[in-house]
């Protein structure tokens, strides 16, 4: 399964390994599936955690260190998908061409927006609901 991990799963995986979030994140990263994420993930990433957390970068640095070891980074087309304005937040909109046009199978987020916008393809799942189905 190809798997877009959203900025808030990131996050939450970054901040604990215990959590949810984190083995989602690893589920979404090993085999059968590929993780991946966008550019616009990565900078939303990097300037949420400078501002919440800024005493803790060096943290952040080690995380995408790894991460991008095993993520697939796609690209953000220019041109709007057909569905993306059932997305509420125009800033999010990016991320979901992004999924569609790599072809991802789910989109892994926390984020409502996404969660309750009616699109079906990709599925759009929460940690928990993604740790909840069976391998495809």
């Amino acid at each position: 399964m190809r798997v877009l991990i959203d900025t808030n799963i990131l996050i939450s995986s970054a901040l604990s390994a215990s959590g949810t979030p984190f083995q989602a994140y690893c589920k979404a990263v090993t085999y059968p599936n590929r993780g991946m994420v966008c550019e616009q993930n990565i900078d939303e990433l990097r300037r949420v955690w400078n501002r919440k957390f800024p005493s803790k970068m060096h943290a952040l640095d080690a995380f995408l260190s790894r991460a991008l070891l095993t993520l697939e980074v796609v690209p953000m087309p220019d041109q709007e998908a057909s569905n993306e304005a059932m997305v509420r937040d125009v800033k999010d909109r990016p991320i979901l061409r992004a999924a569609i046009a790599a072809k991802a199978d789910v989109l892994l987020t926390g984020d409502k927006d996404f969660l309750e916008s009616g699109i079906k393809h990709p599925r759009i799942l929460t940690a928990s609901e993604f740790m909840s189905i069976d391998q495809q």
